[in-house]
């Protein structure tokens, strides 16, 4: 983390878990170990449960997020919500081109780069994700797949835009794996995320942006992921449904 630099933030993706009675209770467990915590915390929770966890983070720093947003602002897309509809719920952050959305919605390149756009016009932060297959990595392919994705996701992005987008690496085959990059593995990918938009959008751009991991981050590994100077938060699945492994994620961001 560089604290100096740019924001810290860890984000919980819920994923398809939790009915409203259960999600407040889960962020009435969470609110004490965000208070005070020195790092920006967000949960990004079902769209079902949104309302209801907007209200319950009142009074409190926690901000609350969405798993997904469309690029139209309205029309025939049975099933999708707009980013203004998103903000009309009181979220604040939504992801963007998870693995899973890429995996089992087709999600590609150029939708995650509409979806962007749209949320950004719309005052959302987007978390944007990004990261290699396994046999990519095993190929050595690493760097240039993800300067691709990067250059892809941001095309036609002005450097404005870029600072104010979160980006997660997620190697895929970290996601709901129980592996985990190294955290050498992880600040060397983090870096290179940075390098590219530093080519692209200049070393301001690419020295504001906050950059997570996503990739299996939990409450033993955090501290030493987070001590990476260009790991900057992460974003949190599995462990963000539990309280107490989510609370020692934050406090390790907020040393």
């Amino acid at each position: 983390m560089n604290k100096d630099l740019r924001k810290t933030v860890i984000a919980g993706n819920w994923k398809m878990n939790k009915t409203r009675p259960e999600a407040k209770a889960l962020i009435d467990e969470i609110k004490p170990f965000a208070a005070g915590s020195g790092c920006e915390v967000a949960v990004c929770v079902p769209f079902t449960n949104i309302e209801t966890v907007v209200e319950a983070v009142k009074g409190t720093d926690i901000k609350v997020g969405a798993q997904n947003v469309h690029f139209e602002k309205s029309g025939a897309f049975t099933g999708e919500i707009s980013a203004d509809m998103l903000v009309e719920t009181g979220a604040e952050y939504v992801i963007i081109g998870h693995s899973e959305r890429r995996q089992y919605f087709g999600e590609t390149d150029e939708t995650v780069n509409k979806r962007v756009k749209a949320a950004l016009a719309a005052g959302l932060v987007p978390i944007m994700c990004v990261g290699e297959l396994l046999w990519e990595r095993e190929a050595g392919i690493t760097e240039e797949v993800l300067a691709r994705q990067i250059k892809l996701d941001f095309a036609g992005f002005a450097a404005g835009e870029v600072k104010r987008t979160v980006i997660a690496y997620e190697p895929v085959w970290a996601i709901g794996t129980g592996k985990t990059a190294t955290s050498e593995q992880a600040g060397e990918a983090c870096g290179l995320i940075r390098s590219v938009i530093a080519k692209l959008h200049g070393k301001a751009a690419a020295d504001a942006v906050t950059v997570q991991y996503g990739g299996s981050m939990n409450a033993k590994n955090a501290a030493e992921l987070l001590a990476q100077p260009d790991v900057d938060g992460g974003l949190i699945g599995g462990a963000s449904l539990k309280a107490a492994d989510f609370g020692e994620i934050i406090k390790a961001a907020g040393k």
